[in-house]
C-alpha cells in the first residue's frame, strides 16, 4: 500500500504503446487505474490463453513489483527478459531478486542494466562497489528493532511520534472501499497514545483530517499546533481525465496543512505548489518550523520520485520548492523523508541507492555535503524499510516494514555506542602521522575493525558503550603501542595515539632491541614482541645489505632436549615474522640456543623475573 506514497500517482511500469493490443486492453486499462489485483489476473488469463509475449510477461513483473510480491515479480520478470526489455526492467528484476536474498543473481541483472546506462548514478555506484553486500550486513548494529503493538493485519506506515501520540497511516478501517492497488481499503491519518512504559494503545482515526480518499503521512510543528499532511487532488475536486479506451479520472497527491482547534483540525488549506501535472507527498518538518521537506515527481528532478524541501516563511506564504540533489535522490525513487530534531540529520527511503532489498533507509548530514549513507540491518532488509523517523526526547525511532510480509511498524531503539576518535601522531614533534595501520580490539583481544588514518591522522571508530577496548597502531619508522579505551557512555570520546620514532642501537656486532620476551613454555610472537621486532624490520629496510641471526633461548626449567626445541620454535617463530613483513628469507635465520646461554646464571634459585630475562632473543649482524 506505501507503493501509492512512495511511486505517487504515476504508474512505476510505464505502459509501452507499441506493446499494446486489443488482447491486453482490459488488463492495460487496469494497470493504468493501479488496480494491480485484477490486472495481475486479467495479465494471468492471456498468459493461460497462449497470448503472452514479452509486453504481457513485463506487465506481470510490473504489477506484482508494484505491489511489492518478489515472488512473482522475479517469475514473469525472469520470463520478460527473454525478449530485450528497457533498462528500467532490469533494474526492477535486481530489486526483486535482492529481495529474495539471491545477491548474485541480482548482479547480473545490474550488470546488463550498467551496460545498457552506464551514465545512470545507479550503473555507475554499482560499478564502483558491485559486492557491496557483504560490507552493509557487516556494519555495526546501531539499533535494536522490534515489533509494535501498534500493527494490524493492513497496511500501517508513516509512524511519527510528538510528545506522547504516535501518528501513523494505516488501511485498517475495513468498513470503507477496498483500493485496487492491493484490494487494501483507503488509507486514513491515525493516532495512538504512546504510554511511558513504551506501550502503544488507543488508536483512533483523525476524523478531522481524514476524507473518503488516501490520507496520509502526516508531520505535526514542535508545538503541536499545526499539521503538514498528504491528501488526494480529489479532496479539491481536481483530477485529470485519461482517455485510454474509456474515460477516468487521474489524481495526483496533494500537501495540505491544518491548524489545532481545541481536539480536532481545521482551516485545511492546500499548499500552493501542489500542481494537477505531478504529485508532492510524505511532508516532514523542520524542528523550527522553517523548512518544510516532501517527496515530489515535480518537473527539473533527478529520477521518479525526489525528495524536496521548501521554506515556509513567518508571514505564512512559502519559498520555491528545491531539488536536494544528487547527495539525496537518484534516477530511481526517493520517498519518506524525515527530518531529525537537530534540523540537520534526514532520513529517507531509496529504491535507486545501494541496499539490501525493494526500499532502504538511508541517513543523510544536510550540512555535511556527503552522499547519503545506508543505515544497515537491521534498520534494512532485504524487503520494502521505509518512513523511519526518531523522537530524540524519547529516544526511541519507528519505522515500516513489509520484512513480516505485510506493511508494519517496528520500534527501533539505539543501542548505546560510542564513536572513538583516533588521532595518530608523532610523539617527539607532534607531527599528524597519515597511512598509518590503526585496530581496535575488544576485551578479548579480538580485532573488531582496522583502518588506515586520514590526511588528518584520524581513524574513527563506533563501538558499544560500556565496555573497555584497545586501539592499536602503527607505523613504518616509529615503535608500534597500544592505547587503552576505557569504559564509558559518552557519545564520543578521543585517543591520542602517540608513536615514538623508532631508535634502535646498532653495533659492529649486534643489533640491541628491547628484551623480546615470550610467555612461559610458548613460542607465539606477542603483541609486545611484534611492537620490538618491527623495528629490527625498520633497520633491515634500511639497510639492505644487514644479514641476521635471530638466537633464542629459554630458561633453564624443563629438561636441555625440551628446551632446545621450544627455543627452536621461538627461533622459527621470530624469522617468521620478519619474513612476514618483507624482509628476503636469505637475510634472516634463527637458531635455538635452549638454556645453554643464561643472560642471568642463576642456577636453580632464578626469580620469576630472572627467568623472564634468560627467555629472550638476540640479533647478531653476519654481514
Amino acid at each position: 500500500m506505501k507503493n501509492l506514497y512512495i511511486a505517487l500517482s504515476f504508474a512505476i511500469g510505464t505502459l509501452s504503446i507499441t506493446a499494446q493490443n486489443k488482447d491486453t486492453k482490459t488488463a492495460d486499462n487496469l494497470f493504468k487505474q493501479f488496480e494491480y489485483v485484477d490486472a495481475a489476473k486479467a495479465y494471468e488469463k492471456l498468459v493461460e490463453n497462449g497470448k503472452a509475449d514479452g509486453y504481457v510477461y513485463k506487465q506481470l513483473g510490473d504489477t506484482y513489483y508494484n505491489m511489492f510480491n518478489a515472488a512473482d515479480a522475479t517469475k514473469w520478470y525472469a520470463k520478460a527478459i527473454e525478449t530485450p526489455q528497457d533498462s528500467e526492467t532490469y533494474y526492477r528484476y535486481a530489486q526483486m531478486l535482492k529481495a529474495s536474498g539471491k545477491y548474485e543473481e541480482a548482479n547480473k541483472q545490474m550488470q546488463k542494466f550498467a551496460s545498457m546506462v552506464p551514465n545512470d548514478s545507479r550503473a555507475k555506484a554499482f560499478k564502483e562497489n558491485p559486492n557491496y553486500v557483504p560490507k552493509l550486513l557487516g556494519k555495526m548494529k546501531e539499533y535494536n528493532v522490534s515489533a509494535s503493538d501498534i500493527s494490524s493485519d493492513k497496511s500501517d506506515f508513516g509512524p511519527v511520534l510528538h510528545e506522547n501520540t504516535l501518528y501513523f497511516t494505516s488501511a485498517r478501517n475495513g468498513a470503507r472501499k477496498s483500493y485496487g492497488w492491493t484490494d487494501e481499503p483507503y488509507l486514513d491519518i491515525y493516532q495512538a497514545d504512546y504510554n511511558s512504559d513504551g506501550t502503544i494503545t488507543n488508536a483512533f482515526p483523525v476524523s478531522s483530517l481524514n476524507s473518503r480518499w488516501h490520507d496520509g503521512p502526516v508531520t505535526l510543528s514542535a508545538d503541536g499546533n499545526t499539521a503538514y499532511f498528504s491528501s488526494e487532488s480529489f479532496k479539491e475536486k481536481e483530477s485529470e481525465k485519461v482517455k485510454d479506451g474509456k474515460t477516468y479520472k487521474f489524481s495526483q497527491i496533494y500537501l495540505f496543512k491544518a491548524t489545532k482547534n481545541g481536539d480536532s483540525w481545521s482551516n485545511l488549506t492546500p499548499l500552493p505548489f501542489n500542481s494537477k501535472e505531478y504529485s508532492c507527498a510524505n511532508p516532514s518538518l523542520s524542528k523550527d518550523g522553517k523548512t518544510l521537506y516532501f517527496s515530489s515527481n515535480m518537473p527539473n528532478g533527478l529520477g521518479g520520485t525526489d525528495i524536496w524541501k521548501v521554506a515556509v516563511n513567518a508571514d505564512g506564504t512559502y519559498g520555491t520548492p528545491e531539488n536536494l540533489g544528487k547527495n539525496v535522490n537518484t534516477e530511481g525513487n526517493e520517498s519518506f523523508p524525515f527530518i531529525a530534531d537537530d534540523n540537520k540529520t534526514l532520513y529517507f527511503a531509496s529504491s535507486g541507492r545501494q541496499g539490501l532489498g525493494g526500499y532502504d533507509v538511508f541517513e543523510y548530514d544536510t550540512t555535511a555535503g556527503k552522499e547519503a549513507a545506508n543505515m544497515g540491518t537491521p534498520i534494512n532488509s532485504d524487503k520494502d524499510d521505509f518512513s523511519f523517523s526518531f523522537n530524540s526526547k524519547k529516544d526511541v525511532g519507528f519505522l515500516a516494514s513489509n520484512r513480516g510480509g505485510n506493511d508494519d511498524i517496528l520500534k527501533a531503539v539505539p543501542v548505546c555506542g560510542v564513536d572513538v576518535l583516533v588521532t595518530v601522531t608523532d610523539a617527539k614533534t607532534g607531527a599528524i602521522l597519515s597511512n598509518a595501520t590503526v585496530s581496535i580490539l575488544d576485551d578479548k583481544n579480538n580485532v573488531i575493525a582496522t583502518e588506515m588514518s586520514n590526511s588528518k591522522g584520524e581513524v574513527k571508530y563506533r563501538v558499544e558503550c560500556d565496555k573497555p577496548y584497545v586501539v592499536r597502531a602503527s607505523k613504518d619508522g616509529y615503535e608500534g603501542n597500544t592505547f587503552a579505551v576505557n569504559k564509558t557512555k559518552e557519545k564520543s570520546v578521543n585517543v591520542a595515539a602517540a608513536l615514538q620514532p623508532i631508535d634502535v642501537i646498532v653495533t659492529e656486532t649486534e643489533i640491541i632491541l628491547k628484551p623480546i620476551y615470550f610467555e612461559f613454555d610458548k613460542s607465539n610472537i606477542t603483541q609486545e614482541g611484534a611492537f620490538e621486532l618491527d623495528k629490527l624490520v625498520q633497520v633491515m629496510k634500511n639497510n639492505d645489505k644487514l644479514i641476521i641471526l635471530a638466537k633464542s633461548h629459554t630458561d633453564n626449567r624443563g629438561s636441555n632436549r625440551y628446551n632446545e626445541r621450544l627455543s627452536d620454535r621461538r627461533a622459527k617463530s621470530t624469522v617468521q615474522y620478519i619474513i612476514s613483513k618483507g624482509i628476503d628469507a636469505s637475510r634472516i635465520s634463527g637458531k635455538g640456543m635452549g638454556e645453554t646461554e643464561p643472560k642471568v646464571d642463576c642456577g636453580k634459585d632464578c626469580t620469576e623475573e630472572q627467568h623472564a630475562q634468560n627467555r629472550r632473543s638476540e640479533f647478531l649482524i653476519v654481514k
